[in-house]
Parts: C-alpha cells; structure tokens; sequence
C-alpha cells in the first residue's frame, strides 16, 4: 500500500516534466492563466479574511473549553486554508475545464506516441465545452454530497480535533478525481465508471492527490497546479488507471 501511494505521488510530480514538453506547452498557457487569476482572488480573499474566519470558529467553542483555544487555533487555521484552496479550485477547474480536457488530449498523445486526428485540438474546442461543463457540474455534485459530514465534523467540540485530516483525505480523494477525469472523459467514461476504477487503485489515488493537495499550499507552487495535474493525471491513467 504504501509503494502505491508513493507511486501516486510520483504521478503527480510527472505533471511538472510532462507541461514543459514540446507540443504541450502551447496548450498549458490558458488553464495557467485561469488558475494565476482565480487563486489570487482566493489568495486576497483569504488575507483579508482569515482573521475574521478564525474568531468565528473560536467563538463556537464553549466557554469550559476555551482552554483549548491554542491548541485549536492551528488545526482551525489549516482546515480554513484547505477550505478556501480547495473552493477556488473547484471554480478554477469548471472555467477551464474545455481547455484542461485539451491539455489531456494532447499529454495522452505524447505519451503514447500517436498523431491526434484533424478533428482534436483548439479546432474541437466548441465542440467540447457543454461536455466537459456537464461532467464538471456532475463532479461538483459528487463533493457538495461529503461537506456536510464534514461540517459537522469541524464543529463539534473535541471530535473537531480530526477535523483537518479529514478534509486532507477529502481534498486528496476529489483532487485525484478532478485531475483523473480529463483523460478518461476523453474516452466516454463517467463519473461511475471512473469512481470504480480510482477505487480499485485507492492508496495511488490518494498519493497522487496528497501531492497534489500539498503543492496547492506552496505559494507560487499552486499556480501550476491545475496544468500539472491534469498532465499527472494523464499519466495516472495512461500508465495504470487504462489498464484495470
């Protein structure tokens, strides 16, 4: 188990090679561009909010346990951290969604050394956009389904303790789905379908989407993690993922 979730993270560091590559690179500037734009609005919004978010949550604690306060003032801070990256990235992923399906196309082709067809490309784009919008929205309604459980979690007093590792496994399970989805969208599989095979390959999806989620936390880092996700996610389904 732990060899299959270091060879997810691996998948996930391929992204950085697999975007400077030739014929990729043309195709990496516009999910880069979406990705700088978004997350500093969530960066910004984040800073000149946090302290705010931060007396809120203390505030729910009961008086008997206002003692806890330094000790949960740091889990309270990273579950906010991972609340906020993981919402802008959610946003990030649906504008550009038609573009990040391109970026798969075109790692999927390079990795497998095949010509794309005359039809694939930005000459598809339009082509593309209601698809790839509709399994987006489907993605959405697959997380929004898990917040609640984990709300409730973050506020119940010392249960709120596991509040922050769980929503790290959130964000490492929905990441490695985000990324995943590009390729296999490409080849007419569904958010059933590909739930099934990233559980069939849990301890891998989870590295690949740990990586994924720790890279989010890095400032400058995080502003290639939508192009290098997507391009560890082809990887991911190229070399493993394809062949369940």
């Amino acid at each position: 188990m732990i060899q299959q979730f270091l060879a997810g993270i691996a998948y996930a560091f391929s992204g950085f090679s697999l975007i400077l590559k030739k014929g990729i690179r043309p195709f990496v500037f516009i999910p880069l561009l979406i990705n700088i734009g978004v997350f500093s609005l969530g960066i910004w919004l984040a800073y000149s909010q946090f302290n705010n978010w931060m007396t809120r949550m203390l505030g729910w604690l009961p008086g008997w346990l206002s003692w806890l306060e330094y000790l949960l003032w740091p889990l309270f801070a990273v579950l906010i951290l991972i609340a906020v990256y993981y919402s802008f990235t959610i946003v990030a992923n649906l504008i550009a969604s038609p573009f990040n399906s391109l970026l798969a196309e075109r790692v999927e082709q390079k990795l497998n050394g095949l010509p794309i067809p005359e039809s694939k490309g930005y000459k598809a784009l339009l082509g593309t956009i209601g698809k790839t919008i509709m399994s987006e929205t489907k993605k959405i309604v697959y997380m929004l389904k898990w917040l609640p459980v984990l709300l409730i979690i973050s506020i119940i007093p010392v249960v709120n303790f596991i509040a922050p590792f769980a929503w790290a496994a959130y964000g490492a399970w929905m990441l490695s789905l985000q990324y995943t989805d590009y390729p296999m969208g490409n080849h007419e599989l569904f958010i059933k379908e590909e739930l099934g095979l990233l559980r069939k390959n849990r301890a891998m999806s989870l590295g690949f989407g740990g990586a994924l989620t720790v890279l989010m936390m890095i400032p400058v880092i995080n502003f290639f993690v939508m192009p290098v996700g997507v391009a560890g996610g082809t990887a991911f389904w190229v070399k493993r993922l394809s062949k369940d």
